[in-house]
């Protein structure tokens, strides 16, 4: 059987072979990591991927841009992700200086982290596409007691976009982080990975 995962547009219903997501975020705030642990997840599934900085190692604090690319087939090239299907924003303030929607298709999604409304960020952005709001600093603070969007964001991507399951998103993190974190933290970030899937 053919291994597929689906990337949705408005209607919910486009079934796609190569899903490109591009993440915006700063130095420092998890992007590789969240785009690696996707991958592992995809791949534990037996999907082929590509995760990729756009500008080698994070630096703190400034903006940065990370790659991934899901498929169930050979992917040939190793171009930046120039159409994304699906946009990642991990610090909402970059909606401001970064031209997020520059390359958006009609049919792309955009998840942004954000106390704002997807109705809000519609008209901040101008875009008109399917739009994903979550808190997801405020989720980790609450959860985990520690800032890590990028934990929990992995969730939302995972329920809209079907990257991997979520038994496997959660089964790598454990396995690259349950030694660093300790039981209980890895744990909570369990739950927050599990909140964010929960609430779409």
């Amino acid at each position: 059987m053919p291994l597929y995962f689906l990337c949705y547009n408005q209607k919910m219903d486009k079934v796609k072979n190569l899903l490109e997501i591009t993440f915006f975020a700063r130095g420092g705030q998890g992007a590789k990591t969240a785009a690696e642990i996707l991958a592992q997840g995809a791949v534990s599934e037996g999907k082929v991927v590509q995760a990729f900085p756009s500008f080698g190692p994070e630096r703190s604090g400034a903006p940065i841009q990370t790659f991934l690319r899901v498929s169930n087939r050979e992917v040939r090239t190793h171009e930046p992700v120039l159409n994304p299907d699906v946009v990642v924003v991990l610090d909402d303030t970059l909606l401001k200086t970064e031209n997020i929607t520059r390359n958006l298709k009609k049919d792309a999604i955009l998840i942004v982290n954000s106390v704002k409304t997807a109705e809000e960020l519609s008209r901040q952005l101008k875009f008109f596409g399917k739009i994903h709001a979550v808190d997801a600093d405020g989720i980790s603070l609450k959860i985990i007691g520690q800032l890590r969007p990028n934990t929990v964001i992995l969730g939302k991507i995972i329920r809209i976009a079907r990257v991997a399951k979520l038994e496997s998103i959660q089964k790598e993190f454990r396995k690259i982080f349950a030694k660093k974190l300790g039981k209980e933290i890895c744990a909570r970030n369990m739950e927050a990975i599990k909140k964010a899937y929960d609430n779409p």
